[in-house]
């Protein structure tokens, strides 16, 4: 079986970088224990891009779907939401989303080559 990768290209507006990678340090952290999750990775851009890639490998398509459309997934953005808008009140910012929009690509991994030893 090959496994899936979805990146979630997430345009994040200057200076707020920092407060999405909060954001994620503080996730429900409820995808780990999804059948078939494979590896997590956020990936800050270091030239030329405004744009954050989360990145996910999964088992298989279907695997990657049940997360999408299941209750883990609702329950770990919703979370996600009321500490965005309670960081807000916490801290005098705006509360809202640290990225201005989102995109997902998914890709089958073909070749994969690891570190020996």
């Amino acid at each position: 079986m090959t496994s899936v990768v979805k990146f979630n290209v997430l345009t994040v507006p200057e200076g707020e970088g920092a407060t999405l990678e909060e954001r994620f340090a503080k996730r429900a952290g409820l995808v780990e224990n999804q059948e078939g999750f494979e590896e997590f990775q956020l990936l800050r851009p270091v030239e030329g891009t405004d744009k954050y890639l989360v990145y996910t490998r999964w088992r298989s398509e279907e695997d990657f779907q049940n997360w999408v459309e299941g209750q883990a997934f609702k329950k770990g953005h919703a979370q996600a939401a009321a500490e965005a808008q309670k960081d807000g009140h916490a801290h005098g910012g705006h509360g809202g989303p640290a990225a201005t929009d989102s995109e997902i690509w998914g890709f089958e991994v073909v070749q994969q080559v690891t570190a020996k030893g």
